[in-house]
């Protein structure tokens, strides 16, 4: 009996001593797992990042683009609005000074 009771309790220390093995394990294959989730989230923020950059320089360039049109025709409708008011002042000049010199002269 007292051998059999010496093989348990030997089993026993033999089944702890596998169960405090496998627990090193877990824990070593926990860091592991956590250092390549690590790794991992690090390259997903990267990548993120890098995708939010470029989607952004596309868009500024974008309106950019967009700006620099409207500037430009705004630029040619107020061209072409100084050139009409020239002219306007140009064909009506001569009438203008006439009626000037005219209204002094009969002061």
């Amino acid at each position: 009996m007292s051998q059999k009771v010496d093989g348990i309790i030997n089993s026993l220390s033999e089944l702890e001593s596998e169960i405090d093995s496998v627990n090193l394990s877990l824990a070593d294959m926990k860091k592991s797992l956590n250092s390549i989730a690590n790794k991992e989230i690090e390259s997903l923020l990267e990548q993120t990042r890098k995708m939010a950059t470029s989607e952004a320089e596309s868009m500024i360039s974008e309106s950019k683009s967009k700006a620099e049109s409207e500037s430009q025709k705004i630029t040619q409708d107020g061209e072409s609005k100084v050139a009409e008011i020239q002219q306007k002042i140009d064909s009506t000049f001569d009438s203008a000074v006439d009626n000037a010199v005219s209204t002094i002269l009969k002061s």
